[in-house]
């Protein structure tokens, strides 16, 4: 269980640290506002055959509690922020990502890879869009399920939205 969650902490971090930025072949970049950004995690799907219900409610619980967090983004982390360079790191804690999509323009996200964490290998997609002031982003994790009983699959939706001016106390976002 420890590895799957690891693997569920894993997409968050990516789709916090990467995907809320992204390229823009029209003559740009799409470059959020700097400010304060309210997070919002979703569970949308979870799947894992042999365990049990209070473990995914354990799981649907701390990816809830996820939801609501506050960053605040200065005009300089901003400005240095790099969707490609980004998603070539993967979202760190000994983990690594290989992409085999990597299409982030036009305001759109549409990557799709393979990461390993903790010894465990899944499929990761994220799917969405990307604002100045909102991003929407779909994350669908595959892979064999710890409990060695076939297939988990978890689907995620990240939504972060722009809240105005850095509130006192809100967490520094890490560049």
């Amino acid at each position: 269980m420890k590895k799957f969650v690891t693997i569920a902490a894993l997409g968050v971090a990516l789709a916090v640290s990467g995907c809320s930025k992204g390229e823009n072949n029209a003559g740009g970049t799409v470059k959020r506002e700097a400010g304060n950004w309210k997070t919002d995690v979703k569970l949308v799907k979870f799947e894992m055959p042999g365990m049990p219900p209070e473990m995914k409610d354990g799981m649907a619980k701390m990816l809830e509690g996820a939801s609501g967090m506050d960053q605040c983004f200065t005009a300089e982390q901003v400005e240095k922020e790099d969707i490609a360079s980004e998603l070539a790191k993967g979202p760190g804690n000994g983990s690594e990502c290989t992409w085999s999509k990597k299409e982030v323009t036009g305001g759109k996200i549409d990557v799709a890879g393979t990461c390993k964490a903790n010894g465990q290998t899944v499929e990761m997609a994220m799917a969405g869009t990307m604002e100045a002031k909102k991003t929407d982003v779909t994350i669908t994790t595959k892979g064999k399920a710890p409990t060695g009983q076939g297939d988990m699959e978890m689907v995620m939706q990240m939504t972060s939205t722009h809240t105005g001016p850095c509130k006192p106390g809100a967490a520094p976002a890490k560049s």
